[in-house]
């Protein structure tokens, strides 16, 4: 029956060129004996077309894991194996959705439907974050992807029998092109043709299925002048990537050096084979996978007349090698931010992204990155890709896959929520069962987190439904989802765990505790109990109207003794950059609240006035979001003011030194706006000689260089206590020269340069004149009787 069925979907998927799922469900060896049955019955010999996603190694076919089924991105394959035994990762499941052709075939083989979310496996252990245990982790992910395998076209599933004398049963039959709905086969169409002022080669235009991969390809021409971008966003399996190749190809037939880089080399296979066919003038093969084997085993296509096409790793291509003239990113939404900035630097370049999907939704353009190459030197063009190449427009598949993985989740639409009123919207917690016994409800929340946040995977959609650790609390007007708010419970650890976490052991899910511990050496730090603001979003329509603030401001009132409304607007509120787990229960108060996120002098500001002060700033960029990351808390009772008392106190004796260190380099305005956060007093205690140096440098004809400790301490104080009531205020560019030349230690001439002082003497006049409110503030009895000295006539 196996075979019938396989060479059945085979048949019923190619004649529409569409895609086809079978569903082994039962016992691991035996689906796994009757995935093997399928693929030959179907494919024949062509296993050079076939992949496998399994904890289990030994398989003839292409072999990923799970957690690293990325290896699929960028790929296209007859057939995907996926073994949802042992770890199922809801990520993989999209990962091997996207890598089936049309007319292809993806194989799940996984356990008994009616069985499956009960079962626990090494996903759900990841969930399972102390001091939850495997027990706590719920199943409502996998009983809401089993209900969309039952309901949606083009999906048969097969129950095993037992053993291998067990008879299979077809418990569901959704193949055939009637049931999906037309049947219609697939028809020729006219191939594109070339503009009549294009400059690249008919052949690339020729090359084109679609009108719009045509102009895809189009929007590449300006390239090959400098100082050009352009920006190609498409969902899965539109030719984007082939339509960088084509482009890639024809650049490089120009003369020119084009360095291809993407999440891994195996991404860039459709750039790589369509540049390829495109240089050697015999490309018949209308798919993305065509020459996919040859342009895996090189990374580096010479083309007669000195152009090229190569391929590096981001980090490396970051560095321009080579001085190319081009530079096409693939798979652009699964690249850290800090990357694509520094690719930038290139003399034209080109980020082709995916609009909605597993690599990443694309929203880190939206978010953070679109409006750094706005602002860049690059004239920027968009094009978007949305008529299917690989599979047919209306694939069952991926409809299935955007449903079952929410792939496509968007807020609700700004017309339903124009107007509302922050006073009007009603608090209420997001409970996982009845998220997912509501449709609207999950869509307009998940959809909020995706676009408030660089990369919401399928992982993270199951971690909200099943992870025992997290709430999930929203505002909502008139129905619909107006903020949103994922809150993490951390801390309460036991003394041994304690222990542990502080001896080096990595604790999952208390990402606030095990940093203090581990890091900072507190061990004391987990036994508070905390909750942390992971993500926090608020519609595009309603930003800067208060809604965040008034999240919070509920969440606050709710779990903690000190809750209630406090100063601010959600100006501009992103989600935090940290990964998330979940639960639906409130139970009794915290000791404080929490939140890490790539810090921004917008969100410091945010935070600062919502009550949270600053503990943490990373040493390193974040690799999600590109910037350093603040972890910041705010006290919910004694024993959370106690701890952030001296973590507070912490921060500003690591930041007197290390700002000129590890955090040498990082943005004055995110320095200026951690240290306000901090709020942790500052004693000074100069010697009459580091005051006489002081005022000399301010009032008289002293130097800075006599007493930099001094200069440092009173940096640190008016930058962490701001305005006084007196008339010791200084303006910005004043508190930047403090950062960069007192704290940061940089050269004076970079200082000047960059605050844009006429020159190196009249910015360090400057910065003893910035010292003046500064004595007048903070100076002994000594001090002002010394700056008399200065300016009594």
């Amino acid at each position: 029956m196996i075979a019938t069925l396989a060479r059945r979907a085979k048949r019923a998927a190619e004649a529409v060129n569409e895609r086809r799922v079978l569903v082994l469900a039962g016992d691991r060896d035996t689906g796994i004996d009757a995935a093997y049955t399928a693929v030959e019955a179907a494919l024949g010999a062509t296993e050079d077309d076939v992949s496998v996603v399994s904890t289990r190694e030994g398989f003839r076919f292409e072999e990923h894991r799970p957690r690293r089924a990325d290896g699929l991105l960028g790929r296209t394959r007859e057939a995907v194996v996926l073994d949802c035994h042992e770890q199922f990762v809801p990520n993989a499941l999209g990962r091997c959705v996207g890598a089936v052709d049309g007319g292809g075939l993806l194989i799940l083989v996984a356990p008994a439907l009616d069985a499956w979310p009960a079962t626990r496996d090494r996903f759900d252990e990841s969930l399972a974050v102390p001091p939850y245990a495997l027990d706590d982790v719920a199943g409502r992910f996998r009983e809401r992807l089993v209900d969309t395998l039952r309901t949606h076209s083009g999906i048969a599933i097969v129950s095993l029998g037992d053993g291998p004398e067990g008879r299979n049963a077809l418990s569901r039959d959704a193949l055939s092109a009637d049931s999906v709905g037309g049947g219609e086969t697939v028809s020729e169409t006219q191939p594109p043709t070339a503009p009549p002022d294009a400059t690249f080669p008919t052949a690339a235009y020729e090359a084109c299925l679609t009108a719009d991969q045509a102009r895809a390809v189009r929007a590449f021409e300006p390239l090959s002048t400098p100082g050009n971008a352009v920006v190609v966003e498409a969902d899965r399996g539109r030719g984007k990537s082939s339509a960088a190749g084509l482009a890639a190809g024809a650049l490089a037939l120009s003369g020119a050096d084009v360095l291809v880089t993407a999440p891994a080399a195996q991404n860039a296979a459709a750039v790589f084979a369509r540049a390829r066919e495109l240089v050697s003038r015999d490309g018949t093969d209308d798919t993305e996978s065509s020459a996919t084997a040859a342009a895996e085993a090189t990374r580096n296509l010479d083309v007669p007349g000195g152009g090229r096409v190569r391929y590096l790793p981001p980090a490396e291509a970051s560095e321009m090698p080579g001085r190319p003239d081009v530079v096409i990113v693939d798979e652009a939404a699964a690249l850290p931010v800090r990357l694509l900035d520094r690719l930038l630097d290139a003399p034209s370049i080109a980020f082709c992204t995916t609009v909605h999907g597993y690599e990443g939704s694309g929203r880190g353009f939206a978010i953070r990155f679109r409006e750094r190459l706005l602002a860049s030197r690059l004239a920027v063009r968009d094009v978007r890709l949305d008529e299917p190449i690989r599979y047919a427009r209306d694939d069952p598949i991926e409809a299935w896959a955007s449903h079952a993985l929410l792939l496509d989740a968007r807020p609700a639409v700004e017309e339903a929520v124009a107007g509302a009123a922050v006073a009007d919207a009603t608090y209420r917690p997001l409970d996982p069962t009845e998220l997912v016994a509501d449709e609207t409800l999950l869509g307009e929340a998940f959809g909020l987190l995706v676009a408030a946040h660089y990369r919401t995977e399928p992982n993270d959609l199951a971690r909200l439904l099943d992870a025992p650790n997290l709430l999930a609390r929203a505002l909502v007007a008139d129905g619909r989802v107006v903020a949103v708010a994922l809150l993490a419970r951390e801390g309460g650890l036991d003394a041994a765990t304690r222990s542990e976490m502080y001896e080096g052991e990595r604790v999952r899910g208390n990402m606030v505790p095990d940093l203090l511990t581990s890091q900072l050496r507190d061990e004391a730090a987990a036994e508070p109990r905390g909750i942390r603001t992971v993500r926090i979003a608020t519609h595009a329509a309603l930003r800067d109207e208060g809604f965040g603030s008034r999240l919070l401001s509920e969440i606050h009132a709710e779990f903690g003794s000190t809750g209630g409304a406090f100063e601010g607007t959600d100006a501009g509120v992103e989600s935090t950059d940290a990964e998330f787990g979940s639960t639906d229960a409130a139970g009794d108060g915290v000791d404080y609240f929490s939140v890490g996120y790539g810090a921004t002098p917008r969100l410091l500001r945010f935070w600062r006035r919502a009550g949270y002060r600053t503990v943490h700033l990373s040493t390193v960029r974040n690799d999600t979001s590109g910037e350093h990351s603040a972890v910041m808390l705010r006290p919910a009772g004694e024993a959370g003011a106690a701890l952030l008392d001296r973590h507070a106190d912490a921060f500003r004796d690591r930041e007197r030194d290390g700002l000129s260190d590890a955090h040498r380099e990082v943005d004055a305005d995110v320095i200026r706006g951690a240290l306000r956060a901090c709020a942790a007093p500052v004693p000074i205690d100069l010697t009459d000689a580091e005051w006489r140096s002081v005022v000399g440098a301010s009032f008289g004809p002293g130097t800075y260089d006599t007493a930099p400790g001094a200069f440092r301490d009173l940096a640190l104080a008016a930058l962490i206590e701001g305005d006084g009531a007196d008339d010791a205020a200084l303006d910005d560019r004043e508190e930047r020269l403090l950062v960069q030349k007192v704290l940061q230690g940089r050269k004076a001439a970079s200082v000047a340069d960059d605050l844009g002082f006429v020159s190196t003497a009249a910015c360090m006049r400057a910065l003893g004149d910035a010292y003046v409110p500064l004595v007048e503030r903070y100076g002994t009895e000594l001090a002002l009787a010394e700056r008399e000295r200065f300016t009594t006539e």
